[in-house]
């Protein structure tokens, strides 16, 4: 059966959002493809900062407001030796977590996460009765539409280099395609600013997705990567009891239409090859590194 689900999701903590910032997150996009595409001769700085067209010393300056750490320092992150030692601490987490009798953590998550299904009729009604406010704004890793409803965040995407905005409006008409759509930059910048720049103050986060069950017991499991943290494909389907589902995770994990809040790009190959994004691999890249700078700077 399909159901529809209302998440509650925590917060942590990230750096204000500034038009600056995201003109510097372009050059820093540009930057981490150009490291990634010539790390076996290790470019210098002043290589990297002229491929960008800024100053190497705006440049370093640039990376490390933006991260926290050194351009280098971030490449390390993304090394498939450094991210198979992240993926076997996270596997380590796992176990610790069920010897304690936590069920993978289960019991903590629940802390911070409530579900609630609708009735079959309201999934079969496709959207209907539903108004969704939405609007385009700018975060650390590029321009962003986000769709919110009475019940929460309903959608969440990045647009992807040169995009036309009104495609990536359509995929959100066409998954919710029986609501009523109404644009609203006030209302949708306050949830941005919830989401990339909280507050000691700010109150948890409502999501709602809809989805297959198969799809919605997926994006729980996702839920329960930790910040900084990677895992794999075999994880989540064996914390979903599918152990040899891994095409159809693969799928749900690709299905999912809250980027970030729902953290598939926590998710890699078990040979510590970070794999492809719904939103552009080098947008992977970026955020997967950049929780991790955070995660090492608390």
């Amino acid at each position: 059966m399909n159901t529809i689900y209302s998440i509650r999701q925590p917060v942590t903590t990230f750096t204000s959002v500034t038009e600056e910032n995201q003109i510097n997150y372009q050059r820093i996009e540009q930057a981490i493809r150009y490291l990634e595409e010539n790390f076996q001769r290790q470019p210098a700085l002043e290589e990297v900062a002229e491929k960008i067209h800024v100053s190497p010393f705006h440049f370093q300056r640039m990376f490390t407001e933006w991260a926290g750490i050194s351009p280098k320092r971030f490449l390390q992150f993304l090394t498939i030796d450094f991210l198979k030692e992240k993926l076997q601490e996270s596997k380590n987490l796992v176990e610790a977590a069920e010897a304690a009798g936590l069920s993978s953590q289960s019991r903590v998550y629940d802390l911070f996460t409530t579900l609630e299904a609708v009735t079959p009729q309201e999934y079969k009604q496709r959207g209907s009765g539903i108004r969704i406010e939405y609007g385009f704004h700018e975060t650390p890793f590029g321009k962003c539409l986000i769709g919110i409803t009475e019940r929460g965040i309903c959608w969440l995407s990045f647009l992807t280099g040169e995009q036309d905005p009104r495609v990536e409006l359509e995929n959100m008409k066409h998954h919710w395609n029986n609501s009523v759509f109404h644009e609203d930059q006030f209302l949708t910048q306050a949830f941005i600013e919830k989401i990339f720049a909280p507050t000691a103050t700010s109150q948890k986060l409502h999501l709602l997705v809809k989805g297959t069950n198969f799809q919605v017991k997926v994006w729980e499991a996702l839920l329960r990567i930790p910040t900084g943290s990677v895992t794999t494909y075999q994880t989540i389907a064996n914390s979903v009891n599918n152990p040899k589902a891994l095409q159809a995770i693969g799928s749900a994990v690709g299905s999912n239409h809250i980027a970030y809040l729902i953290p598939c790009h926590r998710v890699i190959r078990k040979d510590g090859i970070l794999g492809e994004y719904r939103w552009s691999s080098v947008k992977k890249k970026s955020i997967i590194g950049w929780e991790m700078a955070k995660a090492v700077g608390e």
